[in-house]
């Protein structure tokens, strides 16, 4: 099953780079865009790129800590036309699910791959529906219920957002270079309420915490000089929340259009650039992946001085990386972070962090 799996994707990403000329047809995220909701929550076929990513941290009546990861992407192959069957690949799906079990010091995950086919995966306005498989997000009374269920591990969760939706950027668009067209359509949920049950094995835990919702929708980010990022999202128990992302070039520098977002307690936003906060990597722990071999920095400063926030991030759980058969999508960390104050006002939270490219360069056409 494992190795048909395998052939499966090989034969999808071929397809997939013979199609490249083609995305042509794709239109790059430019100013002047327009945000309406639902509408935004679903599908952008114009966009080559779609993902809707949620994480978040749970925990149960008795204490014991979870981490969770369930992610969406959309990749578009060829724009849609009236003739075409239900069994042509005009997008690629692929899914990635992840549990952290941060007391028990276990990492599940597990991806999947599908063309959308006759209702196969999709992400439906008139349905409210964003699915791959058994693997679904639907917005239902008010919240979202989330839900995937995999052969060790599942999830079953109901989410319904604290604070209103948050646009990251400028003009409808986050920019991620100088070139026209290098940016993205970005928003998130930052304060999502969740309850619901996780299942490991044959235990099961009721569980309750917070989560957030990042959606992006793009044709091009990074340019040629750049090779993966690290974004955090930050949820402080001060009823706050920051986004942060660094963009790494090649030469070791940091990329001038990397940015951030700060909440406020009553849903606020407040955008920061590059100049206006500090990301570094505390070299005193590193992670090394045994089947990338790629070596992660899992500790880290965060500082923003015009807000006072002075923190540090670690993990629980080093290993948390996601290393998907496909190759679709590189190998990436992504985990769940605990974040203590370096103030003499303990400020303190958790949140999740994402480090790409250390494991093979990302390749943007």
């Amino acid at each position: 099953m494992r190795s048909s799996r395998k052939s499966l994707c090989a034969t999808v990403v071929a397809l997939l780079l013979a199609l490249q000329p083609l995305l042509a047809q794709f239109k790059p995220a430019l100013p002047g865009y327009h945000y309406e909701f639902p509408r935004d929550y679903f599908n952008h076929p114009d966009s080559q790129t779609e993902w809707w990513y949620y994480t978040g941290n749970l925990q149960t009546t008795n204490g014991r800590k979870f981490g969770f990861e369930l992610t969406f992407f959309r990749e578009g192959v060829k724009r849609s036309d009236g003739d075409a069957s239900s069994w042509d690949v005009r997008d690629l799906h692929v899914a990635h699910f992840a549990v952290s079990d941060l007391d028990g010091k276990k990492f599940f995950h597990t991806e999947r791959i599908n063309r959308s086919g006759p209702g196969i995966a999709g992400a439906d306005t008139s349905l409210q529906k964003v699915w791959n498989g058994n693997w679904s997000v639907v917005w239902k009374d008010g919240g979202e219920k989330l839900s995937a269920i995999a052969e060790q591990f599942t999830i079953d969760l109901t989410l319904r957002s604290q604070k209103p939706v948050v646009i990251h950027g400028q003009n409808g668009i986050s920019k991620k270079s100088a070139e026209e067209g290098r940016a993205s359509h970005y928003f998130s949920e930052t304060r999502l309420r969740a309850s619901g049950r996780l299942e490991i094995g044959s235990k099961q835990y009721n569980v309750t915490g917070l989560a957030w919702m990042d959606h992006e929708f793009f044709t091009q980010q990074l340019d040629a000089n750049q090779e993966g990022w690290d974004w955090f999202s930050l949820q402080l128990d001060d009823n706050t929340e920051l986004m942060l992302f660094n963009i790494r070039r090649k030469d070791g520098s940091v990329n001038p259009y990397s940015a951030a977002t700060f909440v406020d307690a009553m849903g606020n936003s407040r955008q920061l650039r590059m100049q206006e906060f500090e990301l570094e990597p505390l070299g005193s722990e590193n992670w090394t992946s045994p089947k990338t071999h790629a070596t992660y920095p899992i500790r880290w400063k965060i500082r923003v001085p015009s807000l006072g926030i002075d923190l540090e991030a670690t993990t629980e759980l080093p290993a948390q990386e996601i290393s998907d058969d496909s190759r679709v999508v590189p190998s990436y960390w992504e985990g769940a972070i605990i974040l203590t104050s370096a103030k003499s006002v303990a400020v303190r939270g958790a949140g999740y962090l994402e480090m790409t490219g250390y494991d093979h360069k990302l390749k943007m056409p």
